[in-house]
Formats: structure tokens, sequence, C-alpha cells
């Protein structure tokens, strides 16, 4: 399971006023602002971006201004392999240390959709006695009970970050991932495949 929500992307503007300034070409720039507040990438701008993008990394230095800020929960499993991309993301996590004790387990909590039957009855036994250690640990703070907790907390178990990207990370992001074979990765490239010109900046298409 993974949740995407908040997302916004920005500098736009700015990225594309930049990829004009190694020709002094701004006077071509054809993009505008919507009556909503969009930023439109005009046929000119446009067709320049994309020229920039096909020419390779070294040309399409622009894409690295434009920056995507989103809440995205997941299992720690996933998080394991997001924490691969290190270079220009930034993200801000729900606190496992310091809150895991501040509301009760519930099965909500954890990534259980490709859990058989089985699976699923055994794990629903381990949020049970997560709760249990959850109740004693609120009652006397004994920090052996809550190295319990955090040991036993299996990879499963969902977090929220607030995650910075910018579209060259999200390009290599969706080449290297798009056949992977966590269903989660397939909705993260799903998501950025929706984003503004995703299809010319960041997909190719």
């Amino acid at each position: 399971m993974l949740k995407i929500d908040k997302t916004s992307v920005m500098n736009l503007e700015n990225s594309i006023r930049g990829a004009r300034n190694p020709m002094n070409s701004w006077e071509k720039s054809d993009s505008y602002y919507s009556a909503d507040g969009t930023y439109i990438l005009g046929e000119n701008d446009l067709a320049l971006a994309i020229k920039l993008c096909r020419a390779g990394s070294d040309h399409r230095k622009f894409i690295r201004q434009i920056m995507v800020s989103v809440d995205i929960t997941a299992p720690l499993y996933w998080w394991k392999e997001f924490d691969t991309y290190k270079v220009a993301t930034v993200s801000n996590s729900t606190s496992t240390m310091h809150k895991i004790h501040s509301k009760p387990f519930e099965q909500d909590d954890f990534s259980c959709d490709q859990l058989n039957t089985e699976s699923k009855e055994q794990l629903l036994c381990l949020i049970n006695y997560l709760e249990k250690l959850r109740i004693r640990y609120n009652e006397n703070k004994d920090k052996t009970i809550w190295y319990n907790m955090i040991q036993l907390l299996p990879s499963s178990y969902n977090q929220l970050r607030t995650c910075t990207f910018n579209y060259e990370t999200l390009t290599n992001i969706y080449h290297a991932r798009k056949n992977h074979k966590l269903n989660e990765w397939h909705v993260v490239c799903d998501w950025i495949r929706m984003l503004p010109y995703a299809a010319e900046l960041i997909i190719g298409e």
C-alpha cells in the first residue's frame, strides 16, 4: 500500500527562463499563466524543453529547478528502497522513535493488501501484542517494553513523509522503477506520469 497526497509543483516559470539563458533567447518565450494561476508552457518553450531533455542530462539542467513537494504514506520496506535516492531529495517523516506509543496499533497502520488469510491472521496477532506492549509502556514507561515495540515492529508498518524532489530525480526514479516487482513503485510511477509536462520532460514521450 502506498498513498500520495498534497502534490505541489513549483518553479516551472523560473526553470524555463533559465533554460533560455545560454542562447539569450528570452524574447522567444511564449509561456503564460492561465486564469486559474496554472503556468502553461507555450509552443516555443515546450519545443525547447523537449529538445533539451532529449539531448541528455547535461543539457536538461533546467528540470533540476522544477521542484515537487508531496506527502507519501508507505510501508517501511518501501522506504528502505526509496532511501537509495539521496541526491536532490529531502524528506521529513513522522517519528517512530518518539510517537510509536502515542496511538493504538490498528490494522490500517500496516500494508497488508498482499497477505493471504493465514499471514494476515499472524499479522493481527502481532498487532494485538504490540498494542498490549504499548499500553504497558504508557503505564510504566519501562524502556525495555519500548524496545520490544521497536524491535518487533514489522517492515509493513506505514510511515508518512513529506518529500521534496526535482524533475531530474523523478526522471531517474521513473525509468529505474517503472518495471519493479513492488506494486508501491507502480503507484509512484503512475503519479509521476500525472505531473505537469511529465510526458515530455520526464517520460520522454
